[in-house]
């Protein structure tokens, strides 16, 4: 499932390191804030660019993708609609 685990610190290496965390077991996260790449010489252009980008990887390994409402359970947030902002 994504989620939160040691993928997150992976910079230019972030989705080798996203499918080798996966694979041992762990849940992943990507994004700009950790890394300005989506391959190898290529800048992502979103965030959205990286996380569609791992979850083919994921899925290509067979891995379950977390829903949203799934990830926030994982990582106990409330969700937009439940906060007082």
């Amino acid at each position: 499932m994504l989620g939160v685990g040691f993928g997150q610190l992976a910079g230019a290496n972030q989705m080798r390191v996203a499918a080798q965390a996966a694979a041992m077991g762990g849940n992943v996260r990507v994004g700009m804030e950790d890394s300005l790449w989506v391959g190898a010489g290529k800048l992502a252009e979103s965030n959205a660019q990286q996380v569609t980008n791992v979850r083919k990887i994921l899925e290509g390994l067979g891995l379950e993708i977390a829903s949203s409402d799934e990830a926030r359970e994982i990582l106990s947030l409330k969700g937009g609609d439940k906060v007082n902002f």
